[in-house]
């Protein structure tokens, strides 16, 4: 079948994602088992260059701690977030791990039969 590429056959491109090697149960555990690890991680994802405030945009910022989760405060604005303002973890009372897993499971091929 031409598709109008002189001499060329249709090749279509591999979807590098869906065919990515699966993170065993013990890999999330070992990565993701606390809940500051998965902060880390959020806030990785958040702010790859480092903390940004959403409302002003500066860089600038001070650490509260005293809380379970990190709070960021602007120090141009003195706006307050966290790596979890704005998610969907935003109003949770679970802890992250937990999150996570369910994540990691709802992502499992469901596996029913004698060989499950």
């Amino acid at each position: 079948m031409s598709l109008g590429f002189p001499n060329q056959e249709c090749v279509v491109a591999m979807n590098r994602v869906q065919f990515q090697k699966g993170m065993s149960l013990f890999e999330l555990f070992e990565q993701f088992g606390t809940e500051a690890q998965c902060q880390a991680a959020l806030e990785q994802a958040r702010w790859p260059q480092g903390f940004c405030c959403p409302r002003c945009g500066s860089a600038a910022h001070y650490v509260l701690h005293g809380s379970v989760r990190k709070t960021f405060q602007c120090k141009d604005c003195r706006h307050q977030t966290s790596v979890i303002a704005g998610t969907l973890f935003e109003s949770t009372k679970l802890p992250l791990p937990v999150w996570f897993l369910a994540i990691y499971l709802q992502d499992r091929p469901l596996r029913l039969g004698a060989d499950a």
